[in-house]
C-alpha cells in the first residue's frame, strides 16, 4: 500500500479519535454539571442584602412578610403558592376576608410576625423586607427556612427584586414581560416630560400629627418617582429616607404641589391624619405658598407611592398627570 494512503488513514483515525474524545468529555461533563446543579441547587440567589440563597426546588408554599412582597408574588400570578401573608396586606385582595374565610393564613404583624404560625406552614420559601424585619430575617434563617430580602432603593431595584422572585418561583417569562411593561411605561413618561417647559416644585407629607410633619429625602424612592414624573422634591437635598420636619421649612420652600397620603390612617380613625384640604390651606403660614394659592393640593394612594412593587409605574403615571396636566 502506497505510504501516502497509509498516512491519509492514519490521519482521519487520528481526527475520529479527537472527535470522540472530544464528545465524550462534553457529555461526561455535562452530565457531572447537572450532578453538581441538582447536588447544590436549582437556582442560587442573591438578593438586596447580598444574602446568597440556593433552592433545591421551586417553592410551592411561600409566605410573605409584607404588603410589597404579597404584590409582587400575585403579579406574578403565584396565587396558589402563597400559605399566608401579614393582616396589613390589602392588595390586590381583601385578605381580612380570606382569613376570616379561611382561605388564606395570617402570620400577623408586619414588624412582629408570629413565628410560630409561620413555622406550622412548613414553607420553602420565605419573603422579607428590610429595616424592622432584619432581626426576624436571621431567626428565621437560623432555624433553617429559605429567605429572600427585598430591600430595594430605586426603580432599578424594584425591577430587579421582580426578576429575582421570577427566577426564585419559576416564574421567569412572566417577570420579564411584567418588568418590560413597567420599564416601556415609565421610560414613556420620562419622555414626554422631558419636553415640560418648568418643573414643579413638590411637597410629599409622608405623615402629620401633633408632633409635626414628615417628609421624604433624597434616600426615599417616592423621591425618585417625583424625579421620573417631571417634579422636584422641595427636599431632595436631604440625604435623609423620611424625616420630621417643620411647616418654616417648608413655607421657604415654597412648593407649587402639595402631595397629601391616604390609606395610612390610624387604626380606629375616621379620614386621613392631615383631616383635609381646607385643615391644611389653614395651618399657619401656608397660604403664602404657591400651592395653597393655586389651590394644588392632591391626595395620593399612600400604598401604592411606598409600595416598592408592581404599582410604581401606576404611580409615576399618576403623578406626570398631575404635575404636568398640559402633557397627559
Amino acid at each position: 500500500m502506497n505510504s501516502k494512503y497509509i498516512i491519509y488513514i492514519a490521519a482521519i483515525i487520528a481526527v475520529v479519535s479527537i472527535a470522540s474524545a472530544v464528545f465524550i468529555y462534553i457529555y461526561y461533563e455535562g452530565q457531572i454539571a447537572n450532578l453538581r446543579s441538582e447536588v447544590t441547587g436549582l437556582q442560587t440567589l442573591v438578593d438586596d442584602h447580598s444574602y446568597v440563597t440556593s433552592l433545591a426546588a421551586y417553592p410551592n408554599r411561600i409566605v410573605s412578610l409584607g404588603p410589597t412582597t404579597t404584590e409582587i408574588l400575585f403579579a406574578l400570578g403565584l396565587d396558589s403558592k402563597v400559605v399566608a401573608v401579614t393582616m396589613y396586606d390589602n392588595y390586590p385582595y381583601n385578605f381580612t376576608a380570606w382569613f376570616e374565610a379561611g382561605n388564606m393564613t395570617s402570620v400577623g404583624d408586619f414588624a412582629n410576625p408570629n413565628i410560630e404560625v409561620i413555622a406550622s406552614l412548613n414553607p420553602d420559601l420565605i419573603l422579607a423586607t428590610g429595616g424592622v424585619q432584619e432581626q426576624l430575617v436571621k431567626t428565621l434563617r437560623d432555624m433553617g427556612y429559605k429567605v429572600l430580602v427585598l430591600d430595594p432603593t430605586s426603580v432599578n431595584g424594584v425591577l430587579q427584586d421582580i426578576a429575582l422572585v421570577g427566577r426564585a418561583t419559576d416564574k421567569n417569562a412572566e417577570a420579564v414581560s411584567l418588568v418590560n411593561d413597567m420599564s416601556s411605561r415609565i421610560e414613556a413618561v420620562a419622555n414626554k416630560v422631558a419636553n415640560a417647559t418648568y418643573k414643579p416644585k413638590v411637597y410629599f407629607e409622608v405623615w402629620y400629627d401633633a408632633q409635626g410633619v414628615w417628609s421624604v429625602g433624597s434616600e426615599g424612592w417616592e423621591t425618585e418617582f417625583i424625579e421620573k414624573a417631571g417634579g422636584i422634591n422641595i427636599f431632595a437635598n436631604e440625604t435623609q429616607k423620611y424625616f420630621q420636619t417643620g411647616s418654616e421649612a417648608i413655607i421657604t420652600r415654597n412648593p407649587d404641589i402639595i402631595l397629601l397620603p391616604v390609606g395610612m390612617e390610624t387604626i380606629g380613625s375616621e379620614g386621613p391624619n392631615w383631616v383635609s384640604f381646607d385643615a391644611v390651606k389653614a395651618r399657619p403660614g401656608w397660604g403664602s405658598t404657591s400651592a395653597v394659592q393655586h389651590d394644588r393640593l392632591y391626595q395620593i394612594d399612600a400604598d401604592a407611592i411606598h409600595r416598592a412593587g408592581p404599582r410604581i409605574a401606576d404611580m409615576i403615571e399618576t403623578l406626570a398627570a398631575i404635575f404636568h396636566p398640559e402633557l397627559f
